[in-house]
């Protein structure tokens, strides 16, 4: 069946490979047919996609803007162009590079722009909500430097910023890095910027998970506080796939020159072109609206989850996600992970601070609302969404009630998302 949602393109996929041409069709019924709870997930829009399957995709375009190796650039350097200066305009900064491939590619160009091998770096723990890269030992970040971890406090489950100096203090790091993948309370960047000044290092933030409720001016902005602001685009940001680096025109130099040529050749012009669409949209004030309501929708979500005995982390949340404790209900991560799924809800399991677990079992899920909202949904339909979490967490597939409850649930997420779907028909 031709979807009228790609038009002749998906038309000619399904005559050249129907075998791909299903697995597309089949991932588009998976984001209708289902709820989606990852927080770094969302639903990109038409526009995004159109730019993503684009001619664009046939330029070679190493090098900048003016500045490219091949030639034929004319379009390319104008979709660049276009895409910086709306970053420019949208956070307020002096540089961006929009050439990342990844968020991990933009930190990996920010290492290489900031450090030399063997340099310290004080980072939050992976273990109390970090990324792994940001000094993991399996990752380059933790191969090729020195680095030292932060946590949370045990009594409060937040950063604990007198930690953060003492560390600073001892270690004298070049570059402290704050953000995190299973952080949702605010960060307070000023804080930050006081530590670096006072043991002359760089700051950076990692705003992957956020960069979108900045852009919709729903949480404060690190780019006042931060040397390199690093990010991806495909978050609540609702981009392509990708990441990008804002910093200080200072550092503009080094941070184009450690993406190209240092850690990547030639750029995804197609995907630049995306962040490009992106970032117009996310400057319009439906994109404010959106970012407004998907905190709302956290809140929310986060409190009726609670309701259901399992304990948020910090207390709660003040961004679009929220990372739950699940011993007070008697099961682990990977039990809710593999019952939602069953369920048709996606999430994930998750470590909380000071976990008992291992990662691959964890105590906790991680849930976020930006895909919900995205298609509609209100805080009104996340009493019913922590219900049907909450009854799928509870629910032994290997029981036969069990898995009766979690046909139900599936049933009635099928219900919910016929009300506000993904990419309407």
């Amino acid at each position: 069946m031709t979807q009228t949602f790609w038009g002749p393109d998906f038309a000619q996929l399904e005559a050249t490979d129907p075998e791909i041409a299903a697995v597309v069709l089949g991932e588009l019924e998976r984001e209708r047919g289902g709820l989606q709870l990852i927080a770094s997930e969302n639903l990109t829009s038409p526009a995004v996609l159109a730019a993503l399957g684009s001619t664009l995709s046939n330029k070679y375009a190493e090098g900048y803007p003016g500045r490219r190796y091949y030639g034929g650039c004319v379009e390319v350097d104008r979709a660049e162009a276009i895409g910086v200066e709306r970053a420019k305009a949208l956070f307020g900064a002096q540089h961006a590079n929009l050439q990342p491939h990844t968020g991990s590619s933009a930190n990996l160009a920010a290492f290489a722009a900031l450090l030399q091998p063997g340099d310290t770096v004080l980072a939050m723990d992976l273990p109390h909500g970090g990324h792994l890269t940001h000094g993991s030992k399996v990752n380059f970040s933790g191969r090729w430097f020195a680095t030292v971890g932060y946590h949370v406090r045990a009594d409060t489950e937040l950063i604990d910023y007198d930690e953060v100096r003492e560390l600073a203090l001892a270690h004298r790091p070049k570059l402290i890095i704050c953000g995190a993948t299973a952080y949702p309370r605010l960060i307070d960047f000023a804080a930050f910027r006081t530590i670096a000044d006072e043991v002359d290092a760089y700051l950076m933030v990692d705003a992957a998970h956020f960069i979108g409720l900045v852009a919709g001016r729903a949480v404060p902005s690190p780019v006042p506080h931060a040397d390199v602001v690093t990010m991806t685009t495909h978050k609540v940001l609702r981009g392509p796939r990708g990441g990008m680096i804002l910093c200080t025109e200072e550092l503009a130099p080094r941070i184009d020159k450690a993406v190209f040529p240092f850690s990547q050749g030639g750029p995804l012009m197609h995907a630049v072109a995306a962040k490009a669409v992106a970032l117009r949209e996310a400057a319009a004030p439906e994109f404010a609206a959106y970012a407004r309501q998907v905190i709302a929708n956290s809140r929310a979500l986060t409190a009726a989850l609670a309701e259901h005995g399992m304990r948020p982390v910090s207390g709660g949340t003040d961004t679009h996600l929220a990372l739950l404790d699940l011993r007070g209900i008697d099961v682990t991560g990977a039990q809710v992970e593999a019952r939602c799924d069953a369920a048709r809800i996606s999430l994930n399991k998750n470590a909380i601070p000071y976990d008992p677990q291992k990662p691959m079992t964890a105590s906790g899920i991680r849930v976020g609302t930006p895909s919900l909202t995205t298609q509609g949904m209100g805080v009104d339909e996340m009493q019913l969404v922590a219900r049907m979490i909450a009854t799928a967490a509870h629910s032994d597939p290997d029981d036969p009630s069990g898995a009766a409850a979690l046909r139900e649930v599936a049933s009635e997420v099928l219900d919910l998302v016929g009300k506000f779907p993904a990419y309407p028909r």
